[in-house]
């Protein structure tokens, strides 16, 4: 069998793996529980190549991920459930229905108004769901995937509360309501309740994530450049200390904090030297 760009090729190639008798062992014993956490590590993968601008990368992850939607519509198909046209025609329809401002005679083609179409047909959708009987389908908060990383989730959820008035109007209350959970820890540290002082963090990173969101950021993106940066400056602590015949056990906490400073001072400068961008 050789490789292809049709996307023909690749659903024969799954059904191949998953043949009994002939095909992969280790594709035979796999189930959508056992999947699940590949197609999430794929789409976490996806995003490091984005983050790190590799394109060439990029291509192949986003291979390995489709590779997880052909696999899963494989597993409902051998069940009888659906099929991966199936989860093509699906897609295709919510795409149409969702964007009537470029496939019917809708006016406003704004992001504004896109954003606009987009909540107000997902509510339809919910609507309809919860009147076959779906009583998951109803609620403001609805549609927050549990699965999701807890950042993406939290800030999901503060969006659709966000959507029907339950929100801050200044992000300076959501830095106050983040200084009131500070406390709130330092309180539960002094009392020696180490598990609700834990309790108390998830409410400041829940606040933290809001203050996020007033500034409109992503808190996932932000943290993985900040997890980025904490990175590239150890690396400069480990090199410095390398120089001097030590590795970072080897030095006090007092040492290090001075090469953390060092190296947050160079890429102050090495910023502050980059030319401006082009103004249009």
């Amino acid at each position: 069998m050789k490789p292809s760009s049709d996307i023909a090729r690749l659903i024969e190639i799954m059904a191949a793996l998953r043949t009994p008798g002939s095909g992969c062992p280790w594709d035979l014993e796999q189930s959508f529980q056992t999947i699940a956490p590949y197609t999430i590590e794929e789409a976490y993968e996806v995003a490091d190549a984005i983050a790190r601008g590799d394109l060439a990368d990029l291509k192949d992850e986003l291979g390995d991920l489709l590779l997880q939607s052909v696999y899963h519509a494989r597993l409902a198909e051998e069940q009888g459930a659906f099929s991966f046209g199936d989860v093509v025609q699906s897609i295709t329809a919510k795409m149409i229905r969702r964007h009537p401002h470029v496939f019917a005679d809708e006016n406003g083609h704004t992001t504004e108004a896109a954003q606009g179409f987009w909540e107000s047909i997902k509510a339809e959708e919910r609507a309809e769901r919860a009147k076959r009987g779906d009583t998951e389908a109803t609620g403001a908060l609805v549609g927050v995937p549990v699965g999701l990383p807890a950042l993406t989730r939290a800030l999901k959820l503060q969006d659709k509360a966000g959507r029907v008035g339950f929100d801050w109007n200044d992000p300076r209350a959501v830095l106050a309501k983040i200084r009131e959970e500070a406390d709130e820890i330092e309180a539960e540290l002094d009392a020696g309740d180490h598990a609700k002082a834990a309790a108390e963090v998830g409410d400041m990173l829940f606040a933290v994530v809001n203050l996020a969101r007033h500034l409109k950021a992503d808190p996932e993106s932000i943290l993985r450049a900040t997890n980025m940066k904490f990175e590239r400056r150890f690396a400069a602590i480990e090199a410095a200390l390398a120089t001097r015949g030590m590795k970072p056990q080897d030095a006090t906490l007092a040492e290090m904090d001075a090469l953390w400073d060092e190296a947050k001072a160079v890429e102050k400068k090495e910023a502050a030297e980059l030319p401006p961008p082009p103004s249009f």
